[in-house]
């Protein structure tokens, strides 16, 4: 009979050389631009193509399926797939976190009670059947397996716990982009100072979630939502150059891969600094970071925020109106008045099913669609375009309405629809 090879180098050859990239600037940069990408371009499919979120949610699932088979199948760290692993894992946990608000009106606190309580549940069979949470330790499948699924749920954890903070404080776009900031920062001087580097390295993990979401509706909203105003095509296609862009440096340069024969130099650093007591002290550093952030949310939640009524030197609002025989949508892009149409065909079906839910997500997706087409609809007919922002308040204000009133909703919805012909 031939004698098996069981030698650590032997052990070390059957098994796969790292899947995952060096944890670098590079690594992180990326993977912000990963998030922001998650956030637009699920919202541009979903409302530029009019395809809607639960088809948009499938679409993606379908996708990741293809795309991670194919980075399992691999033998080692490919930055082009890997990166478009975590470009769709990205969009697809968003999706689904938004489908639980938009959809099945699941409140976004038990929403982030459930996937904090999940992602506790993924690291603890990890480490019970791996004895390892390290980025590091990426070389067999099952492994991995737990890596993406930890990924894919910190995603969705990111997406409902950031859309949490913004309901609960009212924050502009610019301003929430400050408090993962902030966090992250905090992360980083704790690791430096000793903490767990596993710990730190899944802490900034998630946040990078909310960061890159609301630097991606700071850019995309308009001016008067508190954004810049690129809308979420124009954030995609920037942020996926920029992706592409990175890739192809870090292809070329091999700076973020793992060598076999080194163990990584990153991992050689933190075995090496690791000290028990150091990594207490700043995990209670954390905890006092911890309460101070809740101390901060819980005051800006206790500070009236919404809308604010406009000012007096303003003056009074001049509502547009159409002259005779004028439509609001003459001028207008006969695709995207479907596209807007259809929308509101949903909405006004949703709220005759007395599916309010369903209703709060078609006058969510309106909103968005509507904000993200006024920079090349309102130019082409100042008044029609006036006339339907007017007519598209009245809906989103009777639909969002602390207890909405089927009447005024469906005569909000028939009075655009008619208006759209």
């Amino acid at each position: 009979m031939e004698t098996v090879d069981l030698t650590p180098v032997a052990r070390r050859r059957r098994e796969m050389l790292s899947k995952v990239p060096e944890v670098t600037l590079w690594f992180w940069i990326i993977k912000i631009l990963c998030t922001t990408v998650g956030e637009s371009f699920a919202d541009w499919i979903n409302m530029t193509l009019g395809v809607g979120l639960e088809m948009t949610a499938v679409i993606f699932t379908v996708v990741l399926a293809l795309v991670l088979t194919w980075q399992l199948a691999l033998r080692r760290y490919v930055p082009f797939v890997y990166w478009l692993t975590v470009v769709v894992v990205s969009v697809t946990g968003t999706l689904y976190t938004d489908i639980l608000t938009d959809s099945l009106g699941v409140p976004l606190a038990l929403s982030t009670t459930v996937f904090a309580a999940l992602l506790a549940g993924v690291f603890g069979v990890w480490w019970s059947t791996q004895r390892t949470l390290s980025i590091h330790s990426i070389t067999t499948t099952p492994r991995e397996l737990f890596y993406w699924l930890a990924i894919l749920v910190t995603f969705a954890l990111g997406t409902a716990a950031g859309d949490w903070i913004l309901e609960l404080t009212g924050w502009a776009p610019g301003i929430s982009v400050l408090l993962p900031a902030g966090l992250i920062v905090g992360v980083v001087i704790g690791w430096r100072l000793g903490a767990n580097s596993v710990l730190a390295f899944w802490l900034a993990y998630i946040l990078t979630r909310p960061l890159g979401a609301n630097l991606g509706d700071w850019l995309g909203l308009p001016a008067d939502q508190g954004g810049i105003g690129l809308g979420v095509g124009w954030t995609s296609v920037l942020f996926l150059g920029a992706i592409l862009a990175t890739v192809i440096f870090l292809t070329v340069s091999r700076s973020d891969v793992i060598h076999a024969d080194q163990g990584g130099p990153k991992q050689q650093r933190h075995a090496v600094r690791s000290n028990p007591r150091r990594e207490r002290l700043v995990l209670a550093g954390y905890g006092v970071l911890a309460l101070a952030t809740a101390g901060l949310l819980i005051g800006a939640a206790a500070q009236p925020h919404g809308t604010a009524p406009a000012s007096e030197e303003e003056g009074p609002v001049v509502a547009a109106t159409l002259a005779p025989g004028q439509s609001a949508t003459e001028h207008l892009p006969a695709a995207k008045v479907a596209a807007f149409r259809a929308i509101v065909q949903d909405a006004s079906d949703a709220v005759a099913a007395g599916d309010q839910g369903a209703a709060t997500a078609k006058a969510k997706e309106l909103e968005r669609a509507w904000d993200d087409a006024q920079s090349t609809l309102e130019p082409l007919d100042e008044t029609g375009w006036t006339v339907l922002d007017g007519q598209i308040d009245d809906v989103l204000s009777a639909i969002r309405a602390s207890t909405p009133d089927a009447a005024q909703e469906k005569a909000a919805l028939a009075t655009l629809q008619e208006t759209l012909g």
